[in-house]
């Protein structure tokens, strides 16, 4: 895969919960498709833990660091055992799950995490852990949820239609054709926002019927990727619905849903798009959120 800005790793973030142990065996496979190092990681957050003190306990310390590598040599195993030439490292750091991963989302081509966590702060939920990723981060996120799909079952990926250009739609169909699967383009209008209540930036002489300027509007941010990617089949849906609706049904019947980090408008005052943060908490299957270039 090849995409513009891609890092040069697969993250995750380890805590030994069993969706972590799934989101480490997603991220082997993802590892593996693209031919890049995995890299594990585990932070127990010293400066959360102990606030205002300049050095935690000895003790306290050395039974962590003990704790997280064996979570990390763990890990490692299994994802060996999806690929064993997989270039896999792992690293324990003292900083808290969120830092930790802000830091490495510089460099990494994707984060991926488990959809249900523990951590040293009862209140450091996998839901809040991913909502931050994805508005601090610098690189995409994946939360590995739902059940098992299907090796078939397609790609489906939102389309908005109203930021310069739609990075998560790159991601889908790399996706896909990573897959060999078929790619679903979904794009739902209904919600409102400024351009909804404007219909000038969609239709500015108001001549074209509203489904008909919508479904003109999927085609267009699809057409250079359909140039980009001839090997992906592309099932282009166009509908009147609420976007975050349409695309949770989706994620019953999907192996990956792509979405951008913020929704149509583009309210500066948004850091996250509700369809995105919906996704996040209820996508029944995993669900990859990319920056989108508004933020």
């Amino acid at each position: 895969m090849d995409f513009a800005g891609a890092g040069n790793s697969v993250v995750v973030g380890v805590d030994g919960s069993p969706g972590s142990q799934r989101a480490v065996g997603w991220g082997a496979c993802e590892a593996s498709r693209m031919a890049l190092p995995l890299i594990l990681v585990h932070g127990f957050g010293i400066p959360d833990a102990f606030a205002g003190e300049a050095v935690p306990p000895g003790d306290w310390l050395s039974a962590h660091e003990l704790h997280a590598e064996r979570l990390l040599a763990g890990a490692g195993r299994q994802a060996w055992r999806i690929d064993p030439d997989l270039p896999v490292t792992v690293e324990v750091s003292q900083d808290g799950p969120i830092p930790l991963l802000v830091k490495k989302s510089d460099t990494a081509r994707m984060l991926v995490l488990g959809s249900a966590g523990r951590s040293a702060l009862r209140d450091l939920l996998i839901g809040s852990t991913a909502l931050a990723l994805a508005v601090h981060g610098h690189s995409p996120i994946t939360v590995v949820r739902g059940g098992e799909p299907a090796d078939d079952a397609p790609v489906v990926v939102g389309v908005d239609g109203y930021a310069p250009a739609e990075p998560w739609i790159g991601l889908a169909f790399e996706e896909a054709a990573a897959r060999d699967v078929e790619l679903v383009a979904l794009h739902v209008w209904n919600d409102f926002d400024l351009a909804e209540a404007f219909g000038f930036v969609r239709d500015p002489f108001g001549t074209a019927p509203r489904t008909d300027a919508e479904r003109e509007v999927l085609d267009r941010s699809l057409a250079p990727w359909r140039v980009k990617y001839p090997e992906v089949t592309v099932r282009a849906v166009a509908e009147r619905d609420q976007p975050r609706t349409r695309l949770l049904d989706w994620s019953a019947r999907a192996q990956l849903l792509v979405a951008g980090s913020r929704g149509r408008g583009g309210f500066r005052g948004m850091l996250l798009g509700s369809t995105a943060q919906a996704l996040i908490h209820h996508s029944e299957c995993p669900v990859l959120i990319a920056r989108s270039p508004l933020d």
